[in-house]
Order: structure tokens, then sequence, then C-alpha cells
């Protein structure tokens, strides 16, 4: 291919970011000034005209679907197929390493994620245990506060200075749930980072083995990184590898989730030679929109600096209305687009943008009072489904019979007869024998000591039969098996101890 195919769709300053000799980059990128496509030529680049292999490039993207749009952009534009190059999320990346070097970071390989639905599940169950009140300790105020000490990099028995007696007992529930992940093979998102700097923190050879791997690492949006990730990027960084990050230190806005912006601000003071290129040109909107653009950002007190232009025409002037509630909001959007239809404007023409899905109510409300119709677009993503969960629960458990967190979710899902009382005495024989609930259930059902109702013991037979046709072989195996034994359970053998 020859070089000019790979540059000559792009202005000056994309072109002197995508063909820089290697050394660490600093890329600022205006909005709509053509970022990812720097990103896409750039990775192009460094595999067809300075020969590095694809699997020795990573880049970092700020969602999945911007690593799949990346990916197919470049194949196409090289035509021809990406194969063992390291691009997608901080947390996908840092999966496929926890997958890959499982040893290495000595955890089990068949670790389950949890999400914010099992864990706020799992963080209520324990706060149960502990008979903390819900409404003193929400489920999700403590989910918050487990995250922020994990963004730090810190674990429960590493907080030690805290103030008051509240905060000590959030310690003591991220304790508990530290202990009940581990003992699961269970790991969070937040996890899957901490887990991965932690590591590299203390075990040379792995890092120094990832550090040769990656020569070239791309980072996206580097505005939105957070103080993990960025000492994840330190970590990676090696004698004779580069560092290229791109983003827009004006377009910093999750601060609230643990971004920092000083992350692209220090990158000069942290990286040496960095060179620096300012991606100013906007192809995306008028000339009106850039000038109210630039004329905001200008009273930012921290910034890079950077003056978004184009060549488009000046457009439709701003308008600005600060309505007194949301109900008055409603009605100037809703007047706005029937002025608009009068004017021979069709009604999908219009789009309304709301930061949060509470705010459509007001709206609907309003547009179904004008006979307007309209189409909300949003919802529950695929995955967060509860029949998907569900079944993806039963996958989690036929894999990891240690997965209580799977267990609890599908026991009785759909309804078979197993009730509050059973899950309860097999919860107090997992606590008592320290086992998982999976093997508290073939104790449960071994052992005459934990009788159950015959209804009861016929439903639970039959789930784990769903979940492992050799579960009541196990009990016949074990017809008395008592604390501290072992029994036979599809070619694995349970002790006290764990897996043998």
């Amino acid at each position: 291919m020859n070089p000019e195919a790979l540059t000559s769709h792009l202005n000056d300053e994309q072109k002197n970011a995508v063909t820089c000799p290697p050394s660490h980059q600093l890329i600022i990128a205006g909005a709509g000034s053509g970022k990812t496509r720097v990103l896409v030529h750039r990775i192009a680049w460094l595999h067809h005209q300075l020969h590095i292999p694809t699997f020795q490039i990573l880049a970092v993207t700020f969602t999945n679907k911007a690593a799949n749009a990346i990916k197919e952009r470049v194949e196409e534009l090289l035509h021809n197929a990406v194969t063992g190059m390291w691009l997608g999320t901080f947390h996908s990346i840092c999966h496929r390493l926890l997958r890959m070097y499982h040893t290495d970071f000595r955890i089990a390989p068949e670790f389950q994620v949890i999400d914010t639905d099992d864990q706020l599940r799992l963080i209520k169950t324990i706060q149960r245990d502990m008979k903390l009140d819900d409404k003193a300790y929400p489920a999700r105020k403590t989910l918050y506060f487990i995250s922020q000490q994990k963004e730090k990099g810190l674990r429960a028995n590493q907080l030690d200075d805290l103030s008051d007696s509240y905060t000590h007992t959030l310690k003591d529930v991220y304790l508990a749930y530290e202990q009940y992940c581990q003992k699961s093979h269970l790991i969070d998102f937040d996890e899957l980072i901490l887990k991965v700097v932690e590591t590299l923190k203390a075990y040379e050879p792995l890092r120094r083995r990832l550090q040769d791997q990656f020569k070239h690492i791309l980072i996206d949006e580097f505005q939105d990184t957070n103080r993990l990730q960025y000492e994840l990027v330190h970590l990676l960084h090696g004698a004779h590898n580069y560092i290229t990050v791109v983003g827009d230190d004006d377009q910093s806005i999750y601060s609230w989730r643990g971004a920092k912006v000083d992350n692209i601000l220090q990158f000069n003071e942290h990286f040496p030679n960095v060179q620096t290129t300012r991606l100013e040109r906007n192809y995306r909107s008028s000339a009106s929109i850039l000038n109210a653009a630039n004329g905001l950002i200008a009273n930012n007190q921290k910034r890079l600096g950077k003056s978004l232009w184009t060549d488009a025409e000046a457009g439709d002037k701003v308008i600005v209305y600060t309505a007194y509630n949301e109900n008055e909001e409603a009605r100037y959007v809703v007047d706005s687009i029937q002025h608009n239809h009068q004017q021979t404007m069709r009604y999908g023409d219009h789009a309304i943008l709301y930061r949060s899905n509470a705010q459509s109510r007001v709206l609907e409300e309003h547009l179904s009072r004008a006979n307007i119709p309209y189409i909300i677009y949003g919802g529950l993503r695929f995955f967060e489904r509860a029949e998907i969960k569900d079944a993806l629960a039963y996958l989690r458990l036929a894999t990891n019979f240690d997965d209580n967190q799977a267990f609890e979710r599908i026991i009785n899902t759909p309804t078979r007869g197993i009730g509050p009382s059973t899950l309860e005495k097999i919860r107090s024989i997992q606590k008592e024998q320290d086992i998982s609930l999976w093997q508290a259930s073939l104790l449960c059902l071994s052992n005459q000591q934990y009788a159950l109702s015959s209804r009861a013991q016929n439903a639970l037979k039959g789930f784990l039969e769903k979940i492992n046709p050799y579960s009541l072989e196990c009990v016949s195996r074990s017809p008395n098996l008592p604390s501290g034994g072992h029994t036979w359970c599809g070619g694995v053998v349970v002790h006290e101890n764990g897996y043998l």
C-alpha cells in the first residue's frame, strides 16, 4: 500500500499525529475534529509503515462499541483482517489479561464477572446477615463506598484511619464482600483493574513481559480516566514502548464517577519528550454553535487551550431558554415543535435530548396532549434484562459450583417450590460448615440432621439435577457427609478446604 493512501484524506494536523515518529504523543482533539479517524489511521500506519505486529499494539477505548468501530475501520483501511491486536475498554483489556495469565494473578481460571445488579444483591445479603438496617445502610451507598476504595487502590484491611463508626461498619461490609467474592471466584468491574494493577506492581516478571509486548499503547478519551486507570498506564509504560493519548480537557464530564482531568493536563509532566498535536478543525457543527461553545469553554480555569473552527456556514443562531420548572420547559419544547411543524417541518426532523430517563415522563405527557407522535430510544440493555441474567446465572453455576451469587438468583427461578425457609436452612448450613451454597444443598439432602419436607427435598433435588445430572450421585455416594468430609461431584472432589 502506498503511504499516501493512509494520509490522503487527512488535514495537516491529523497527518502530523498519524505519521509522528515513535514517541509519546498527546493529541488534543476538540469535538467533531476527527479523533477516531486519527486513531484508525495511526494504528494502520504503525502496522503497515512501521511494521509493528498487531499483537504489539494496545488500543484502549471508552466503550466496546467504539472498539468494534475502530477495528472495522482499520480492516477497511488496510483491506485485510486485523488479528491479535489488543483493542477494547480498560475493563475488557484487564479481563483478557486475567483470563490469559490467571496463574500469575493467582485467581481461579473459572472466575465470573458480576455486574452492579449482582453486587447489590450480594451486599444486601451481607448486610442482612450482619443485621444492618437497610434504611441506615442503603446497598447502593455501600456499593459506592466499596467502588470508591477500589478506585483509590485500597483494600478493606488497608482502611485504618476511619473517622466514625458508620464508615467503620462500611469497612466491615467491604471486608465480608471481598471474602465472599474470593471464595466464590467472583470479580466485579472495579476489581478487574485493581487486581491487574496490584499484581503488576508486585510481580516484576509479568510487568516486564507486558511492557515488552505492547510497543505502542493508544488511549482514547484520556480526560475520562480515573486514578487507577492512570496507574495502570504507568505500569504498562516501559523503557522501550510509547504512549499515545487522545482526549479533550474541555470535555471532561465524569468527575462524579472518579475521572481526573489532571491526568491529561499533567501528561507532559509525567512522560518524557511528548509530541503535542491540536486537532481544532471541526467537521460536525456550524460556526454559530462553535462560537457559542468557544465562548463558554474560554471560562474554564484549567485547560490546555485550543480554539475550534470550521469553514462551514454560520447556520442558525443558538437559542437559550431558561424555564421556571420542568412543565414550562416541556411546554416550550412542544410549542417549538408545533410551530416548526406548521412551517412544513416533519415531526421526525426533531430530536429531544435529556440527561436522565426520569426527565422523559413530563415530556411524554405534553407530547401526548398535543397529539405529537414520538419514539423513545433506550431502555434496558440486552444483558441487563432479568431473563438474560437468569440464563447467564444458570451457565455460571454449571461451570462454577462455588458461585453463590448465581445459586441464590436461580434456585427458585422459575418457581419450583423452594421457599425462603428452605433457602435460609441452606444458608445456615453454608455458614456453619464454611462451604458453598451448592455444597450445603448436597449436605442438606445427604444428612438426616438437616431434614427437609418431602416437597422441598424433591424440589431441591430437581434443581441440583438440572445444573449437574450427577448431583444425586453425589448424594448417594456420600449418604451422611460429615463436616470436614468430602464428596464426589461431577468428577471434582470437594473437601472442606476447597477443590482437590
